[in-house]
């Protein structure tokens, strides 16, 4: 049993079939990428997870509990966070600032951007917060305002912002999106770390393959709303459905 289990989820948009009976077994403690071209179903298939979608049909399970029907806050109060593609931070603050907003919104069930005048343990969110900043590499821009920030600092305060809540899943969308390689090789070797030490499943999605590759401890791959395989990283490659859906033809 896995701490994620999706099984024949549907999803249709008028005549567009986004999901095609999708089945998924994601382990604990692992990552586990989702991959596939463009119109794949991919991101449909993550708002599922988090609440901002509802599948036509199908379950999925989280944990051995049902995740439809809850809304996208009581998911995360599950223990589920989501990285976005473009990063969600609130740019007029400070990086501890907006690193403290999840952990009350986690225990408090909602964001709210002025909290701190009413909250009591605002020095144990705020040690947490400050832990989860030097877990990312940015212990050193406390203050920093986060408009100021490079992207792929952006990224590591959006994942700090996830740590801070205690997740069991992270969802991950195209984490290294934008960045030049030698910020992607830096969040390789930081999601690669905080896999290690950290109780977390991953799950990834992701055009980047070296990314994968790097990072992946199971692949499910889809096409045109259907997981096509799914397998370790290296029986994915070379599969001749992997070949087909990428280039149009098989391999030989």
């Amino acid at each position: 049993m896995g701490i994620l289990e999706v099984q024949n989820v549907n999803k249709r948009f008028g005549g567009l079939q986004a999901l095609d009976d999708v089945n998924l077994n994601v382990q604990e403690n692992t990552v586990h990428a989702i991959i596939g071209p463009n119109g794949a179903g991919k991101s449909t298939l993550l708002n599922c997870f988090i609440g901002k979608l509802i599948p036509d049909t199908g379950t999925v399970m989280f944990d051995g509990k049902s995740l439809l029907g809850l809304k996208p806050h009581q998911i995360n109060q599950a223990g589920v966070s989501r990285v976005f593609q473009t990063p969600e931070i609130f740019t007029d603050l400070s990086v501890i600032e907006n690193t403290m907003i999840p952990a009350f919104a986690r225990r408090d069930g909602a964001f709210k951007l002025h909290p701190f005048e009413r909250i009591s343990d605002e020095k144990d969110i705020r040690a947490r917060a400050e832990e989860m900043l030097v877990n990312v590499g940015l212990g050193e821009k406390l203050d920093t305002v986060a408009s100021a920030m490079s992207r792929g600092d952006k990224r590591r305060l959006e994942m700090a912002m996830c740590l801070v809540q205690q997740p069991k899943l992270l969802l991950l969308d195209e984490p290294t999106a934008g960045m030049a390689r030698a910020d992607t090789n830096n969040m390789i070797d930081l999601l690669k770390r905080l896999a290690s030490e950290m109780d977390i499943t991953f799950v990834v999605i992701e055009h980047d393959m070296h990314v994968v590759f790097s990072l992946a401890d199971r692949i499910s791959v889809l096409a045109q709303g259907h997981v096509i395989v799914e397998d370790e990283p290296g029986n994915i490659k070379g599969h001749p459905k992997v070949q087909e859906a990428y280039l149009g033809t098989t391999a030989h």
